[in-house]
């Protein structure tokens, strides 16, 4: 047997997940023609649902116009849309023109909702139920119209305009007695999301809830779909990826897959962002050059304080990002968390401060100079508290990513106040320099 043939076999018999596992690691001509031979055997489009929309856009462009529009139609309509967003708006059309009609006004109402919102998270496969409904008609119903329904965890009941009434558990259903009426088993006050509220809000109700679908509608309360927790997932472990990226000042755009050219656009602006900001720290310690010139033990104390500085604030503004990621940050906390972290940066460079305090004066045998670090790295501690909370607070206000930015401003707030303070309390305290 043709050993393409047996490998076909073989992957016919594995979750869809796995196949996209395979497709990623082929090249594009293998993996152009391994889903062409999964699409004739109607097996193409739910492991290119399971690619990053990205990857799978990739391989349709490479494939034949009627063939892709195939696909397309097969695949789930929440996935479709996520594929067609990748694509360039030529072949976005040619594709749905090639669709039935009814496909076609499904994607296209999709597709006019941002991937970031509600709209384009959910799917509008869904079957309402009316409460004038029993038991038994709603299962007859939902058997009939199973292939409809993106969720097979929650039905959910509509009044004759297609208005949100409640949801239904399947389970409940499936357990009453078969006359039992739905309007006795609905749960009227279940929670919707708006078709335009934001991914991370809409993944932050997932998570508070632990909900495995919830229903998306419109300014009128019109049911429009329904989002699951496969599709939330995607938007935590992304936004995820991004916070980390963030705080490394690297851009989310950026994989391990990303070439050599585009990797150096889209990291350079942000090194020379850094630069200059170095270069600030850099005159702060320029215009202290006699001093340190008296005092070398300045130049090696200051990189120890704004180092701790930089390491405590880092240590804030994880927390602070981590909470606007989340959802836990509320505009009347912010003077709370500035009190909180001028406090916790006053002990932390108490003890700190006392410590390299204690050993400059050990190693020097100058009371006085161990003073004037101990109370530098008291001084720096507490601002770097209070800007680890105050720089997140503030991109965000700006429109900016807080994970991408503030790393690269507190580095400046740190090292710059750092090495200040040490040289100007040096200059206060110790005569002759």
């Amino acid at each position: 047997m043709d050993e393409r043939k047996v490998i076909l076999r073989e992957l016919l018999e594995q979750d869809p997940a796995d196949v996209a596992e395979v497709l990623s690691d082929l090249s594009e001509e293998q993996a152009t023609d391994l889903i062409h031979r999964l699409f004739l055997r109607h097996a193409a489009a739910e492991p290119l649902g399971e690619m990053e929309p990205e990857d799978s856009a990739e391989l349709v462009i490479r494939l034949d116009r009627k063939e892709a529009s195939e696909i397309l139609s097969r695949m789930d309509p929440d996935d479709a849309v996520d594929l067609l967003f990748e694509l360039p708006e030529e072949i976005q059309r040619e594709l749905l023109s090639r669709l039935s009609t009814r496909d076609a006004e499904i994607l296209t109402d999709l597709l006019a909702y941002p991937p970031d919102t509600a709209g384009g998270l959910m799917s509008p496969e869904i079957v309402p139920l009316s409460l004038t409904m029993t038991a038994q008609d709603a299962i007859n119903l939902l058997r009939r119209r199973v292939e409809e329904a993106e969720t097979v965890y929650y039905a959910y009941a509509v009044d004759d305009a297609g208005g949100l009434l409640g949801v239904l558990s399947l389970r409940d259903i499936a357990l009453a007695p078969p006359g039992k009426g739905l309007s006795d088993l609905v749960v009227r006050d279940a929670v919707a999301v708006h078709v335009e509220a934001d991914a991370e809000e809409v993944a932050r109700l997932f998570d508070k809830y632990d909900y495995l679908a919830l229903p998306v509608v419109d300014e009128a309360n019109v049911l429009l779909g329904v989002i699951t927790v496969d599709d939330v997932i995607d938007v935590i472990r992304d936004e995820a990826t991004e916070d980390i990226y963030g705080l490394a000042g690297v851009p989310g755009e950026e994989g391990v897959d990303t070439t050599w050219w585009a990797s150096l656009r889209m990291r350079l602006p942000w090194l020379y962002v850094r630069l200059f900001t170095a270069l600030a720290g850099a005159v702060v310690v320029g215009l202290f050059e006699e001093t340190i010139a008296k005092v070398a033990a300045l130049a090696v104390m200051m990189g120890v304080i704004a180092g701790q500085g930089g390491s405590a604030g880092m240590q804030t503004v994880t927390i602070i990002t981590r909470g606007m990621a989340l959802g836990e940050m509320e505009r009347r906390k912010g003077w709370h968390l500035l009190a909180k972290e001028s406090l916790l940066g006053g002990a932390n460079g108490i003890l700190l401060g006392s410590t390299v305090g204690a050993i400059t004066y050990l190693w020097k045998g100058e009371f006085l100079l161990g003073v004037a670090v101990c109370l530098a790295m008291w001084l720096n501690l507490i601002i770097a508290g209070l800007a680890g909370v105050a720089i997140p607070l503030g991109v965000q206000r700006l429109g900016k990513d807080p994970a991408l930015a503030s790393g690269i401003f507190l580095t400046t707030v740190t090292d710059v106040l750092g090495f200040g303070l040490l040289f100007v309390i040096a200059k206060l305290l110790l005569p002759g320099i």
